[in-house]
């Protein structure tokens, strides 16, 4: 889920150790869109439940983008993109994920402007995240979001 924020031309992302990413030769924490697991609940649930607990933020306008499959050819795993609206108000925590869920997640706020340019060096190397952002670009330059 790719939170953007219209007034300052934002969106918050996350970082966070990624084990695979780290045995692979990937040393620093991967910055991501804000995701979870479902659990027992639909995607529309887990992920305001995800962005509360990891951002710290309640969403506003959650919108569904897509669904599409990761890697078909050898895992079953599909995901549900969004895309939602905030604004500093919107804040209820300082977010950073769930201790008992071990997780360490630390919020970043980056100007849309930069993400591309995360994208092109390597900063911001998740699929799921670049396919949010290129999405919000494209809404942006259509005049649709």
């Amino acid at each position: 889920m790719l939170p953007y924020d219209r007034g300052r031309s934002t969106v918050l992302l996350i970082s966070q150790f990624r084990y695979p990413a780290f045995v692979t030769g990937h040393s620093a924490p991967l910055i991501e869109a804000c995701a979870g697991l479902l659990d027992a609940n639909d995607p529309e649930t887990a992920i305001r439940k995800e962005a509360e607990e990891e951002l710290g933020y309640r969403l506003n306008g959650l919108r569904t983008i897509f669904s599409p499959y990761m890697s078909p050819g050898s895992v079953t795993e599909r995901i549900t993109l969004f895309i939602a609206e905030y604004s500093p108000t919107d804040r209820l925590s300082d977010g950073g994920g769930a201790v008992e869920e071990g997780e360490d997640i630390e919020i970043i706020e980056v100007p849309l402007d930069d993400t591309m340019k995360m994208v092109r060096d390597g900063r911001i190397i998740d699929a799921k995240t670049i396919i949010l952002l290129q999405h919000l670009q494209l809404e942006l330059l259509e005049g649709t979001p």
